[in-house]
């Protein structure tokens, strides 16, 4: 509030994304609207006019990304002909699903969740007849929270938007952290890990240019950041315009393995 620093923390809300309202803030990623926006862009190519269902909790983290993602669909060409509203974490979801089974989508989102009631949708979908497929956003994301899904969870999708600890695509920070850590480090840690690059290189910028280290001076500096090279933490360049980094990939749970395996290029709102 003093505007001497710059802030990053856990929350990818759509609403810190706005440098007038929140000058001094960051997102170390997409927003949830943004995440949302990456798995509609990622649908629209793999089927063109597809139905898509938002299933998300009754919260704030939950309604987050909505309006403005039904919005959205439409203007791709998607269709969404189901919203389901359930309460956060363990809940009986049986009429919810017969009322998911009854609009047959292509895809489902689930966003507002960590893990329950994802799996009851998916197991009881499945035993119903249901074909879509299922797909996550960043909290749900982990690697160890997939693979708790059980055999009924492979081929669950969702937004990424860093490299898995375990990926073996070149990667010379994840190579470092890996020789470092070598136990799995959660996609939590590689979000940690990046937001101290950024504030590191934030910082290098605005002593560089002779600047005190306020606020203000460092999220300039942030917002300076084009095409730079994160290490392979995220698989492309970013460039950081506002406040948030819109950037994501695709990536489908291979139960078998027990890892997750992209299946889309790194995709650029």
């Amino acid at each position: 509030r003093n505007g001497n620093i710059l802030m990053a923390g856990a929350s990818f809300a759509t609403e810190l994304n706005d440098p007038k309202k929140y000058p001094n803030q960051f997102l170390v990623g997409p927003d949830y609207t943004e995440m949302f926006g990456i798995l509609l862009n990622h649908i629209a190519k793999e089927k063109p006019g597809a139905k898509v269902a938002f299933v998300y909790s009754d919260s704030e983290f939950g309604r987050d990304p909505i309006d403005e993602s039904e919005a959205l669909a439409k203007k791709l060409g998607l269709s969404v002909p189901v919203k389901i509203m359930t309460p956060a974490g363990s809940v009986d979801v049986s009429t919810e699903v017969i009322k998911l089974r009854r609009a047959a989508p292509d895809y489902t989102i689930f966003h507002g969740y960590i893990l329950a009631p994802i799996p009851e949708f998916i197991t009881q979908g499945k035993q119903q007849g249901m074909t879509s497929k299922w797909m996550g956003t960043f909290w749900t994301m982990d690697s160890s929270t997939v693979m708790k899904m059980g055999p009924d969870g492979d081929g669950f999708m969702g937004v990424m938007p860093f490299r898995y600890y375990y990926d073996t695509e070149k990667a010379p920070m994840l190579e470092k952290i890996r020789a470092m850590r070598p136990e799995y480090q959660s996609t939590a840690y590689l979000q940690g890990f990046l937001t101290a690059m950024l504030f590191l290189e934030s910082a290098k910028r605005t002593l560089a240019a002779g600047q005190p280290l306020n606020g203000k001076n460092l999220k300039a500096a942030l917002n300076s950041i084009k095409d730079f090279d994160t290490g392979g933490i995220i698989g492309t360049p970013i460039t950081i315009s506002g406040n948030s980094i819109p950037v994501g990939r695709v990536y489908r749970a291979d139960m078998k393995a027990q890892k997750m395996v992209a299946v889309s290029d790194w995709i650029k709102l």
